[in-house]
This record gives structure tokens, C-alpha cells and sequence, in this order.
């Protein structure tokens, strides 16, 4: 299930469906969460940390929807597609960190990694703009997983965790945007102010990632001391004005540079469509060209999901996966280019 989870061309970030989809490509929701028998991850022993792993295990065996993997039987080169894919963080697919699990469902919209800096990292995932509808999909989810466990929870502080910013309803909820309009007027500024409205900036696999593609994720920037819903309004209506911002810029650039535009993004299709080496950063600056075109009436013979798969595909991991093993830097450029001709073929 875990390979095909992984090779599958679909993922919640690349349907190119749900609201708002010329500009958000997914919407997630993260809950950290802690058991009050054991150690925090930081502090676990072998011992604790074996303990978690099989507590998650049995959970899975009662929940059929949900597959129990330990991290340390899966290779390097799938847990690098399964950060691709936001199925794990960066920091969960180290090799050098023990008793480390994940929990998955079947269509793999929702992930579970298993002490990681918490206990728990429950993550759900759904297309578009969509916060609402998967704050309760991740609530329910949340409700179960606590008629087995005694979460970690104080009156005052709510739930506990790790680093101090999670404290509380310990709900991260971000939005990936792609935002090539504002990147093409010079207007990306706008983002360093989003601060001063609770919320956060980071780039494509989060925390202390840089930007890819003209994709960025908006988030919350702490948890405690408000409830739920006050931070999904608060992030649905910056993410709105955000949306705003983006749309505005591509019709300045439609009204002022229709030509340069037009060049820009069919030479970007051009290349893409006929390229025999690519490397994943070009490719990414390439979909981005073409994926801005597609919102703005040009390539009609595309739909969304065809593009937002290219932005998988562009990714070393999911591509060396599909191969079937690891690849040179040469072999893998080559592939790259092959598989996105084929896309868009």
C-alpha cells in the first residue's frame, strides 16, 4: 500500500480541484498531540519510544482505513517522496532518528507521523481552500485517536507540546498558494506583513524551506490562547486577501504586459513539452510559467490536474521512485524531462 501511496500520481496538493484552485492548490490541517504516559519524543527512551510506535500500531490494526509503518523499514528514497508528497516532514525522514512511525489511510489524505517532535502529528489534507470541511474531518479523527490515549492536557495551557508555540489547541493550519503574479510585479512584500495578522510564511515543505515553483504556504504562527475557529477565520480571510492580491497582479500584467506575458509562458510550454534534461529546479520555475498561463486562458488543450502533476513529477524523490530505484544526477534530469513530455503529450 505504501508504494503504491507513493508512486500514485495523485495527491492532495496536485488534483487541481477544490475552491479557489487557480491560486490554492491545498489546504491542511496538522494537530500535535502528546500521550500522558510516556516521555515527550525529546526526552523518550528506546523503550518509550517503541511503546508509542506500538500503541499506533495496535490503533491501525482496529482501524482498518489506517496502515502502521515503521519508519525504519522504509528506504531513503521513499521517505524522500513521502516528504514530497507533505506526507512526513523533512525532519521525520532522517535516518538518524530512532522509533520514528507513520499511520496513513488508504487514499493518503491523511498522515500520521509518529514521534516526530510530538508524539503525534495528525495531518489531513484536501484540494482547494478548504478549512472548514477538514477541521472536521481532522476533529473526528482527533476524537478517536482520544477514546484510546490520554492525550497530555492542562486546564490552563491546553494540550502540551513540545515547542511552546504548539501549546494550547496545538492546530496548525496552512494553505499553499502559488503566487506568480505578486513574484512577477515585484509585490511578494506583501507577505512580510502577514505577521502582524498571526500568520506565518514558509516555502514549499515548510519550516525552513525556501519558496519552489512560486508556492508558498500561509499558516498560523502560535496556538494557544485562541480557539479553533478563530484561527481558521482568521487564515481563510488572509488567504482571501492574499487571493485577492495575486489575481489582481496577473490582470496588471495581462493589461500592461500581454505580449511579454504571452512569450514568457509559451516558452516556458515549449520547453517543457520538448526538453530531453531538466534539471527540478527549472522544471518547478517552468510549471509555475505554465501553470499562470493556464489561469489566464492560455493552453486550453491542459487541464489544472495535468499541471499540478508536474509539479510532482519534478520532484527527485516521486521521479526515482516511479524509476524503481536511485538514479545519477544525469539519469535522473533525463527522466525528469521524459516523464513531463509524456504529461504533456
Amino acid at each position: 500500500m505504501l508504494k503504491d501511496i507513493i508512486t500514485s500520481k495523485n495527491s492532495p496538493w496536485t488534483l487541481g480541484s477544490g475552491d479557489e484552485n487557480d491560486v490554492v492548490l491545498c489546504t491542511r490541517i496538522r494537530l500535535a498531540r502528546n500521550f500522558a504516559k510516556y516521555p515527550f519524543p525529546l526526552k523518550q527512551t528506546e523503550k518509550s519510544g517503541q511503546s508509542v510506535l506500538a500503541d499506533m500500531s495496535a490503533f491501525c490494526k482496529d482501524h482498518s482505513n489506517f496502515k502502521f509503518y515503521d519508519l525504519a523499514d522504509v528506504s531513503a528514497l521513499d521517505k524522500q517522496a513521502l516528504v514530497e508528497k507533505h506526507l512526513i516532514s523533512p525532519e521525520h525522514s532522517k535516518d538518524d532518528h530512532q522509533n520514528r512511525g507513520l499511520a496513513i489511510n488508504e487514499d493518503g489524505s491523511v498522515s500520521i507521523m509518529i514521534n516526530e517532535e510530538d508524539h503525534l502529528r495528525v495531518q489531513c489534507f484536501a484540494p482547494g481552500l478548504n478549512l472548514q470541511e477538514l477541521w472536521r474531518k481532522a476533529d473526528a479523527l482527533d476524537d478517536q485517536i482520544e477514546s484510546y490515549f490520554d492525550y497530555a492536557f492542562d486546564e490552563k495551557l491546553g494540550y502540551l507540546t513540545c515547542c511552546p508555540t504548539n501549546l494550547g489547541n496545538g492546530m496548525r493550519a496552512s494553505v499553499m498558494m502559488h503566487l506568480p503574479g505578486l513574484a512577477l510585479t515585484k509585490r511578494l512584500s506583501i507577505l512580510d506583513q502577514l505577521g502582524n495578522f498571526g500568520m506565518t510564511v514558509r516555502g514549499l515543505f515548510g519550516e525552513g524551506s525556501q519558496s519552489q515553483g512560486d508556492l508558498y504556504q500561509i499558516s498560523n504562527q502560535s496556538t494557544i490562547g485562541q480557539n479553533e475557529q478563530d484561527i481558521l477565520t482568521n487564515l481563510k480571510s488572509v488567504a482571501q486577501q492574499i487571493i485577492k492580491e495575486e489575481r489582481n497582479a496577473r490582470e496588471f500584467l495581462k493589461e500592461h504586459n500581454s505580449l511579454q506575458l504571452a512569450d514568457r509562458v509559451w516558452r516556458a510550454y515549449g520547453a517543457l513539452s520538448n526538453a530531453r534534461y531538466m534539471t527540478s529546479r527549472e522544471a518547478l520555475e517552468l510549471i509555475s510559467l505554465v501553470r499562470l498561463g493556464y489561469s489566464m486562458g492560455y493552453f486550453k488543450q491542459l487541464t489544472l490536474p495535468q499541471i499540478d502533476q508536474m509539479y510532482l513529477t519534478a520532484q527527485p524523490g516521486y521521479l526515482q521512485a516511479l524509476h524503481g530505484g536511485a538514479l545519477d544526477d544525469v539519469g535522473r534530469d533525463g527522466l525528469r524531462a521524459e516523464k513531463i513530455r509524456a504529461i504533456l503529450a
